[in-house]
């Protein structure tokens, strides 16, 4: 319940943002690209999603025969809802225990491509240099979306700050935590608002894209950092059911998965994303 007023939110603006994403062109299918002969739109987070896209268009598209559309948003709704109602032909934005919740709890059906990266999530603070030096009480803050918050506990749980109790899953919440030693209070906010809390909070579990664009270096900053073996969160490129095989899907897919796209992976963020390929 804890989400509800906000997806309800969310859904009425993804409707209006299909209305205006409408109005923009008289023919929808050729505007969204859901019609195989024009532009594939692909929805975005802005960083690393939009600039790894941003990167494909400038310099790999064109030879491939591909017309690209690079569309940002900001949030971890829209991009869905948009894909699943044709005003974008694709999304890349997103992990699997992500999605698997998404559909379940709004009846849509996106589906994934190819996995392109990962970025970890980590534990950030202004006020302490070390995890340990969390003070007893202490308030941290973590995403309030089912997977991400689970995500977050399980990261503070690999570190031994928490104890989750046996089997918490992919929507464990503060109630599954088995031992706070620090009597660790936490502040459940969207994603996006995590960086912003850093001041309020004595430390903040932050996705890796919003902690890029707030100027934060994951592989630097953070006090704990996700470990990338075997880790189940890689973003991917994903379509609505049945999309799957769209030639400039397909070609969009190989290209993400490029030896050229993993360079620029690998010397912009220097250990901040990493390729999952």
């Amino acid at each position: 319940m804890r989400n509800t007023a906000k997806i309800t939110t969310a859904v009425l603006a993804a409707g209006a943002l299909t209305l205006g994403l409408t109005a923009c062109g008289s023919d929808k299918e050729t505007d969204s690209g859901s019609g195989k002969d024009g532009p594939l739109i692909v929805a975005a987070s802005p960083v690393p999603h939009a600039e790894i896209l941003t990167y494909v268009k400038d310099n790999l598209a064109k030879d491939a025969g591909l017309d690209l559309q690079v569309k940002e948003f900001t949030d971890y709704v829209l991009p869905n809802t948009a894909t699943e109602d044709g005003s974008v032909g694709a999304n890349y934005f997103q992990n699997q225990p992500y999605l698997d919740d998404f559909n379940k709890k709004n009846g849509t059906h996106i589906v994934p491509v190819v996995t392109v990266h990962l970025e970890p999530l980590g534990l950030y603070s202004s006020k302490i240099k070390k995890a340990d030096e969390l003070k007893n009480g202490a308030t941290v803050a973590v995403p309030n979306d089912t997977v991400n918050e689970a995500r977050a506990l399980k990261l503070l749980d690999a570190n031994g700050i928490i104890t989750l109790k046996d089997g918490a899953g992919n929507d464990a919440t503060p109630k599954d935590i088995a031992k706070n030693p620090k009597n660790l209070t936490f502040k459940e906010l969207e994603a996006a608002q995590t960086p912003r809390s850093l001041e309020d909070v004595d430390a903040a579990v932050i996705n890796g894209n919003y902690a890029i664009e707030s100027d934060l270096k994951p592989a630097d900053d953070a006090l704990v950092l996700e470990s990338a073996d075997d880790n189940p969160y890689g973003n991917f490129l994903a379509v609505k059911k049945g999309n799957e095989d769209d030639p400039r899907v397909k070609k969009l897919a190989k290209l993400l998965t490029s030896p050229e796209v993993k360079k620029f992976i690998e010397d912009k963020y220097a250990g901040s994303v990493v390729a999952s390929f």
